[in-house]
């Protein structure tokens, strides 16, 4: 199987390593890639406008691919599935409608109430006068979401008024505003796969928002995450599917739109039970990078599966008894504003510690052949191991031979587990 991949992203070169490594898979491209995409065997970077539906269609077109993988949420959102579909060639990614279930909060909180899926009450607000009022009317902390896509940052968690308003006001600049009640207790991420019908999920993990040590700071696109959550009570996944993620499927497909592609469910297990705070349409990025570490069954064969409509007929997946560990390193001024053009040092003394590999992601090769940042979030250090902790030390020794000018990573990542 020949297999397209479009994105840039450490998610991007965990599903290409992944698949390169799958014996389904002949060959893997990647659209555009990234320097680590690059290095992997079977694997070929290839320019393309991620976001132009057309250009895509004509590259898979182009290159004969049997199935095509949308990454980032955006091309999603642009329409770049339906384009692929157009030219008959099975893509795993949903539809531009169905991609409203993260391109829109508003839409997916819609979605859930008429399946009746389980999360937290919600006002839409298109003034700051009704922001106020769903402010008051929960009380703090305040839970402030822009309505659209915002690459994980769009979401602020606050006890301060002001700064909830603030961050309002900057989301109505553009769009309306989604002001929830609070959600206490933790969280976890379930992918699932789904073909318009069937679910099938995958391994439950854990993600890191906060920029800082113990969880301070301001909201990133992830800084780290881990697999297996030995903590989860007894049969979440099963509860997630039933409650969750097979009640939105049908609520999407009743409404003519089929998802087809990877659901994710971010879930908070509060104090009075499993609720959704958002759904994704595509592989949660840092996430992707440790669930994959774990899957022994074959990728390729679960993603064409799903792209064809014969989820029904996969086997069981089956995944490692090892853990696995991701540590995220990003740029000087990362998330406010990501310095680029620092060299980046010691990739193979990482890569050369047993059971460790690097997956890129703001990363660029500068005139002079050197690594250089090119982003916020730069590396993804993945580690596994017999236990959390094991991943956990792996992982760390990765990150400590790695240098970047002015970087940053959380040191707290997996601790006490």
């Amino acid at each position: 199987m020949k297999i397209l991949v479009i994105g840039s992203g450490a998610r991007e070169h965990a599903l290409a390593r992944a698949l390169a490594l799958d014996p389904a898979t002949s060959a893997v491209v990647v659209a555009p890639g990234n320097p680590g995409t690059a290095r992997l065997d079977s694997t070929e970077n290839t320019p393309v406008d991620a976001e132009d539906p057309d250009a895509v269609a004509a590259l898979a077109q182009r290159i004969g691919a049997d199935l095509v993988v949308v990454g980032p949420e955006a091309p999603l959102v642009a329409g770049v599935a339906d384009a692929v579909r157009a030219v008959g060639i099975p893509v795993f990614g949903p539809d531009a409608a169905a991609a409203r279930i993260e391109g829109s909060k508003a839409f997916a909180k819609e979605i859930m109430a008429a399946a009746a899926v389980p999360t937290a009450m919600a006002h839409v607000c298109t003034t700051l006068i009704e922001v106020e009022a769903a402010m008051d009317s929960f009380g703090a902390p305040y839970v402030i979401k822009d309505d659209g896509l915002a690459a994980g940052k769009g979401v602020v968690v606050t006890e301060h008024r002001t700064a909830a308003l603030a961050h309002a006001q900057a989301c109505l600049d553009h769009a309306s505003v989604v002001v929830e009640e609070y959600l206490d207790g933790p969280e976890v991420s379930l992918f699932c796969l789904a073909d318009g019908r069937t679910v099938v999920p995958l391994a439950p993990a854990q993600d890191f928002k906060r920029l800082l040590d113990g969880d301070d700071g301001p909201n990133t696109g992830g800084m780290g995450a881990y697999s297996p959550l030995d903590w989860a009570p007894e049969g979440l996944t099963e509860q997630v599917v039933e409650r969750v993620a097979l009640p939105a499927v049908r609520e999407l497909a009743n409404r003519g739109t089929p998802f087809v592609g990877l659901l994710y469910c971010g879930l908070a297990l509060t104090s009075r039970g499993l609720r959704v705070i958002e759904f994704n349409a595509r592989f949660g990025d840092p996430e992707t990078q440790v669930v994959l570490a774990r899957l022994q069954s074959s990728l390729a064969t679960a993603l064409h599966a799903a792209a064809t409509g014969s989820l029904h007929e996969l086997p069981p997946l089956r995944w490692s008894e090892d853990a696995a560990v991701t540590v995220v390193l990003a740029s000087h001024g990362y998330p406010a504003s990501a310095r680029r053009g620092d060299v980046i040092s010691g990739l193979e003394a990482a890569e050369a510690i047993p059971d460790v590999h690097v997956l890129h992601a703001g990363t660029a090769t500068n005139e002079a052949g050197e690594l250089v940042t090119a982003g916020g979030r730069v590396l993804s250090v993945t580690a596994t191991g017999t236990d959390i902790p094991a991943a956990r030390a792996a992982a760390y020794a990765g990150v400590d031979a790695i240098a970047i000018p002015g970087g940053q990573h959380r040191t707290d990542i997996a601790a006490g587990l």
